[in-house]
């Protein structure tokens, strides 16, 4: 069964945690419909908090049990009222006369005749044989041998990844001094390693300690720290390269929530039959978001709004409509 409730908040993402923080869930067992948007009106005057719909679902409440219907010769036959014990007449039978009572002679007693008395000693009586008892006791069932607890060892610490020094020159080089001297105006102690793939692009791998910092809500710093370095690097050079930066594999665990998240939503769209948006996302999430789909029955994606706050509506629909999918 799906309910919802309404929360408000300064902005979007305000409210949201006040719904969620209400709910005691978390964001990806819900879904969030912006019912208005904020305002911050002229100098504080008029302004209007974000109004939002949070829907969740709860388990179906069971109906309860119908009371056992009356027979039909229980209804038509009506229950004979018992006659009350002050109203009911009393009869009172007559006396019967006493019998006359006869007592007859006692017969004179007879003396009983003495034995002699023997001075042979008496036989034992035999012992009867006892009928054996037999036991109502259950048979004792052995009981279970006790499972010993079994100790987990402690998993061995992934060993860290060995990378290949960058050539003097190279892109690699040129990625690595870049990204390094950012670090440094962040105050960040970590160090990049940059990777050429298969397809031409390069990866950048931020390793050291305290990355949070470095990815940011959403990865909204990570997302930051690649623009700029495909920017520096590319500047003024005739072949573009593309250049992807990560820390702690922040960007495969986000694509795989995206997807789970995308399958959950086409579910209730095609078991509501209605339409849902998400929240708003960057090109990249929303690529992953069409692409997870793209392949489900009734159902097609497309997207809406305007950036920063650019969403994804899931849509219910029997065929597939790519008009509005993102590329």
């Amino acid at each position: 069964m799906e309910k919802f409730i309404t929360a408000t908040g300064k902005t979007i993402d305000l409210a949201i945690a006040a719904a969620l923080e209400q709910l005691g869930m978390d964001r990806d067992s819900v879904s969030v419909e912006v019912l208005e948007n904020p305002k911050s009106g002229f100098l504080g005057i008029g302004a209007q908090p974000a109004k939002i719909k949070v829907t969740y679902e709860v388990p179906d409440e069971q109906p309860a049990a119908p009371a056992p219907a009356l027979s039909s010769a229980s209804r038509s036959k009506p229950k004979k009222a018992a006659p009350a014990a002050g109203n009911a007449p009393r009869v009172i039978a007559p006396a019967a006369e006493p019998a006359p009572r006869v007592i007859a002679p006692a017969p004179p007693a007879q003396p009983k005749p003495q034995q002699p008395k023997s001075d042979a000693p008496r036989a034992p009586k035999a012992d009867k044989p006892r009928p054996e008892r037999r036991e109502n006791r259950r048979p004792q069932q052995p009981k279970p041998a006790e499972k010993k607890p079994v100790e987990k060892k402690p998993a061995a610490p992934a060993e860290p990844k060995a990378y290949a020094p960058a050539q003097p020159g190279s892109v690699e080089e040129t990625i690595e001094v870049f990204v390094k001297g950012l670090l440094e105006h962040m105050g960040s102690d970590a160090v990049p390693h940059a990777v050429k793939n298969a397809d031409e692009s390069y990866m950048v791998d931020l390793v050291g300690e305290n990355l949070g910092i470095l990815i940011g809500r959403r990865g909204e710093t990570l997302d930051a720290i690649q623009h700029l370095t495909n920017y520096a690097v590319n500047r003024g050079q005739n072949k573009r390269v593309r250049i992807n930066v990560d820390a702690e594999n922040y960007r495969r665990k986000r694509e795989e929530s995206l997807q789970r998240l995308a399958q959950k939503v086409a579910g209730k769209v095609v078991k509501y039959r209605r339409n849902i948006t998400l929240e708003p996302m960057n090109a990249y999430e929303r690529h992953v978001i069409h692409a997870a789909l793209q392949e489900y029955p009734d159902v097609t994606t497309y997207s809406t709004g305007t950036e920063p706050n650019r969403r994804i509506v899931v849509a219910y629909s029997r065929y597939k409509n790519t008009e509005f999918e993102e590329k």
